[in-house]
């Protein structure tokens, strides 16, 4: 691949890098919270909660992120037309369910690695369970998720590739779509640098984070 070749395919490769940082980012997010409560489901009393959040979980966990993809892309129109959905929140309920069940169990060891000291001199307050898990428990937790939540948001970044099965411009399948139209495969070299790049960048803001903040040295 010649300069002048790259400098025509890299804006159309930089659109699909910022379509890919924006699907991981939001399906973080998004699963970080649904998975607080997945997380706090599995450590609740109530068996019947309980199981329902275990079950979503062995769900998510035990199934390819790409059938999963399928699933909701094109499987769940055909049981109920009204469920019919764009390639974009498509992708995004996937990602985000799928990255749910991991950050689940990783907020649910990060909470259960505190001690139980704390609950019962939150109790000694005059807590209740709901509310020292609140104001006690989960925000001690935080600073021990930094590391398993960067390893998650690293991997997802690179499973957001998949979605382009379903058509989703992003990086790979931008890629995808300018090599078969070009004929030149050299369009994975820019393409894998950007990947690289990209999490090469969020490796390095993760790592600042836990040096800073984490309770691990």
């Amino acid at each position: 691949m010649n300069i002048e070749h790259f400098l025509n395919y890299f804006p159309a490769l930089l659109k699909g890098s910022v379509l890919t940082l924006e699907l991981t980012v939001v399906s973080v997010v998004c699963g970080m919270i649904l998975g607080l409560f997945l997380a706090l489901g599995r450590l609740s009393k109530n068996k019947v909660l309980d199981k329902i959040c275990w079950t979503y979980i062995w769900l998510f966990r035990g199934t390819p992120l790409l059938m999963q993809i399928f699933f909701i892309y094109y499987a769940l129109p055909l049981i109920y037309r009204p469920l019919t959905l764009d390639q974009m929140p498509a992708a995004f309920i996937a990602l985000s369910l799928n990255s749910a069940a991991y950050l689940a169990e990783i907020i649910r060891a990060a909470i259960q690695s505190i001690d139980k000291g704390q609950m019962e001199a939150a109790k000694a307050l005059g807590m209740g369970y709901g509310q020292a898990m609140q104001k006690v428990i989960v925000p001690q937790s935080y600073r021990r998720l930094i590391p398993p939540v960067g390893n998650e948001f690293i991997a997802l970044l690179k499973d957001s590739a998949l979605v382009s099965v379903i058509g989703m411009t992003e990086l790979m399948r931008t890629t995808s779509v300018m090599a078969n139209s070009s004929g030149d495969a050299s369009i994975y070299i820019p393409a894998a640098i950007l990947y690289l790049m990209l999490t090469t960048l969020f490796t390095y803001v993760f790592d600042k984070f836990e040096k800073k903040y984490s309770v691990y040295e």
